[in-house]
């Protein structure tokens, strides 16, 4: 059986041209560690502060706020900064940043001094290597592979990404259950460490950047105008920021959800969102057919509506009992929706924005995208905190599923994105 599963790899690795590079496979390995890891974090650090801190939703929405925070504050520097320096250093020194970050929640639960602000403080380093070093990150891959490479290297990073959504929340939850969450989190720091051992193996260089004498304002400016007199890009950019600002508020309540109203344990609650996994394959899977039957626009907009179906499903579920078989498949059946909408909203949506920008200006494309599109975040954070406050927090949820509603209606019958072709 082993050699028959070897053999079938050989003659894939043959077939895909992908696959022959040898630092495409290294950089795709350190996504899988990191994505792996990441799903443990994903529900380790709000059971930390919902648990263990006694967070209320207020202080949910901050902690959600300010994770976001970073793409307010740096996306733009760090464009001009991409565009000017080599990526793959700025991804080393991002995932040695958010390695330490994640390793201090541990070490202050064991020396007592782990608090909601320590978990504010890391939520913004994690925030903020996800502006540097994922923006560096979609600049790389384009490098790696070229523009003709992107769906297709998209397509197997949702393939993985799926793999880990199926299988990470259900081994999350059990490490949580187990040991604890700032326990659990250490797991993700050692995917960290081994991430970046793989990218220093990582031989390709990109070539020097284009010295330019230009002032980083200007730079930064040039980048705005470049996305504001562009058509596709202006729509997909008030489209993600419309979507963040929904989707932050969604994040910032439903752990609060899930164990407060519902009464889900966190081993149940990581078994059930291992359907997102499921949900994050079958849009993986469909991705390269609907492309080639509708377009990259169409994708966009049935993933956007995906996560609609998600966000209104959310609070309807009744609390049976936390550890019913009812309640755990009636969330898990949101994470599907929200997971595979996910995908196939963003997949299309990365790949487009970076086929139709001149290599001078990916930096700053990326990042100033990142900006307009997580501007919305932190408010909408804040907001679903604030209104779980007076509200509760079902009411609360409600709002997002209504918002969302009203943002599918208008993509697809208010823009032209339906329309729109690789």
């Amino acid at each position: 059986m082993f050699y028959a599963l070897h053999r079938a790899f050989i003659d894939r690795l043959g077939r895909d041209r992908l696959l022959q590079l040898p630092d495409f496979r290294r950089f795709w390995g350190s996504t899988i560690l990191t994505s792996f890891g990441g799903q443990i974090t994903l529900l380790a650090l709000p059971l930390c502060a919902v648990l263990l801190l006694h967070a209320s939703p207020a202080q949910m929405g901050l902690l959600v706020a300010l994770e976001g925070l970073p793409y307010l504050l740096f996306s733009l520097p760090a464009g001009v900064l991409l565009d000017r320096s080599r990526r793959l250093p700025i991804m080393i020194a991002s995932d040695i940043m958010l390695a330490t970050a994640l390793a201090s929640v541990p070490v202050a639960w064991w020396l007592g001094m782990l608090s909601i602000h320590w978990l504010y403080a890391v939520g913004f380093v994690m925030g903020t290597g996800a502006v540097v070093g994922g923006s560096a990150e979609q600049i790389f891959l384009t490098f790696l592979v070229g523009r003709d490479g992107l769906v297709q290297a998209r397509a197997k990073f949702g393939t993985t990404d799926a793999a880990s959504r199926l299988l990470g929340p259900g081994m999350a939850g059990v490490l949580i259950q187990l040991l604890g969450a700032p326990i659990a989190i250490l797991f993700n720091t050692s995917a960290f460490v081994v991430s970046l051992w793989n990218l220093t193996r990582i031989g390709a260089r990109e070539p020097a950047p284009v010295f330019t004498q230009a002032h980083p304002v200007r730079a930064i400016v040039e980048g705005l105008r470049f996305i504001s007199r562009h058509p596709l890009l202006r729509t997909l950019a008030w489209t993600a920021g419309a979507w963040n600002l929904l989707f932050s508020g969604y994040v910032a309540l439903q752990v609060v959800f899930a164990t407060r109203v519902l009464g889900m344990s966190p081993g149940v609650l990581g078994t059930a969102q291992m359907l997102g996994g499921l949900g994050m394959l079958a849009g993986s899977l469909a991705m390269m057919p609907l492309s080639k039957r509708f377009g990259s626009g169409a994708i966009i907009l049935i993933g956007l509506c995906g996560t609609v179906v998600a966000f209104a499903l959310l609070p309807c579920i009744t609390a049976q009992a936390g550890t019913g078989t009812t309640t755990a498949l009636a969330y898990g059946a949101v994470t599907f929706f929200l997971d595979m909408g996910a995908l196939l909203f963003f997949m299309p949506y990365i790949s487009l924005r970076q086929r139709v920008t001149p290599d001078a200006l990916l930096g700053r494309m990326t990042s100033t995208m990142r900006f307009l599109g997580v501007a919305g975040g932190p408010a909408g954070a804040l907001l679903a905190g604030a209104m779980a406050e007076r509200y509760g927090v079902r009411a609360a949820l409600g709002g997002v599923a209504a918002g969302g509603v009203m943002l599918a209606l208008v993509m697809v019958f208010g823009t032209q994105l339906r329309h729109v072709k690789d």
